[in-house]
């Protein structure tokens, strides 16, 4: 479930961006989400996220969502942020393929990647035991936030996790086979996929390009030790949950560079006794610039790490140990 500091962050972060003003009674979306497949090689397409945060304009399509065709049928990773997205995701891959769906995969728990899956059969579902595992306990949460922020775009979404436990053999589709790779360090559970047809890499939030990664269930070192493991994997495409597909590395740098340099940043800030509101408005490097949404998630970072460093560096006032 989201932390009490998390919901007022998010809460904070609607009226910031002015949504507050437009959330009114009587508002409702258009209901409708207009997904657009970029062909990215032969019988693999991606439906691009919006390079934003979850507003109730965006019905919270921000994510990049891939389909992939097989002799067994269509092959859908992550589901997009609600039941009607979903809807629309699974009309799109059977207009692309001409085939059922065999399998969906959620690479991690996050509502923007899993809200979805109500649109499949929960047995053609799956995902790692830890992502089942993190939905199931994050999910009444990330309900309530995503309902408050995204409105009527969430219409009748209910969370349903994966009805298929993942484990480390390779997914065999005919003419396509899917390795799996358990990872962790944007959340607690990870899931890479790797293409062997294709040399394709769907790397999922462990990898964002000309997006400030998001870290509210972050372990960086670990993150940075996933990175580096993706870094040696032979493969002719990345595709990030966030941004463009890419046939170089830079995905992979650049998430480095800020997960080398951000936390670093605010850990200095709270050793130096700055406060949440003085932290937060510190400047940022130059090269972040042009990066969408980097004071945005510097912000959120700040709001994420600053308990966690009250809770490692201060005493308890009642003198139980940590």
């Amino acid at each position: 479930m989201l932390s009490r500091r998390e919901v007022l962050f998010l809460s904070g972060a609607a009226a910031a961006s002015g949504l507050a003003g437009r959330i009114v009674p009587g508002w409702a979306a258009p209901l409708r989400y207009d997904l657009k497949a970029n062909k990215l090689t032969d019988g693999i397409w991606m439906v691009a996220g919006r390079q934003e945060a979850i507003t109730r304009e965006n019905g919270g399509a921000i994510a990049n969502i891939a389909i992939l065709d097989s002799e067994a049928g269509s092959i859908i990773i992550d589901t997009g942020p609600s039941r009607l997205f979903g809807e629309a995701l699974a009309r799109l891959a059977g207009e692309l393929t001409g085939k059922p769906v065999a399998r969906v995969y959620n690479t991690h728990f996050h509502p923007d990647h899993v809200f979805g899956n109500q649109a499949f059969q929960r047995d053609k579902i799956a995902a790692p035991k830890g992502v089942i595992d993190g939905l199931a306990a994050n999910g009444s949460g990330f309900s309530d936030a995503m309902y408050f922020i995204a409105g009527d775009w969430m219409r009748g979404t209910d969370v349903i996790t994966p009805g298929h436990v993942l484990e480390a053999q390779v997914e065999d589709f005919g003419d396509r086979r899917l390795r799996p790779l358990a990872m962790r360090g944007h959340t607690s559970s990870d899931l890479v996929l790797f293409d062997e047809s294709s040399g394709f890499l769907f790397a999922g939030d462990l990898v964002f390009l000309d997006r400030a990664p998001t870290t509210p269930h972050a372990d960086i070192e670990r993150w940075r030790i996933a990175l580096a493991n993706l870094g040696g994997i032979p493969h002719r495409r990345l595709i990030p949950g966030h941004g463009p597909a890419e046939d170089n590395t830079r995905g992979l740098d650049q998430t480095r560079r800020w997960l080398e340099t951000i936390p670093p940043l605010i850990r200095d800030a709270f050793e130096k006794g700055l406060d949440i509101s003085e932290a937060t408005a510190l400047p940022l490097p130059e090269w972040t610039s042009s990066i969408a949404l980097a004071r945005y998630e510097f912000e959120r970072t700040v709001n994420h790490l600053y308990p966690r460093l009250e809770a490692e560096t201060w005493p308890r006032v009642d003198g139980v140990a940590q």
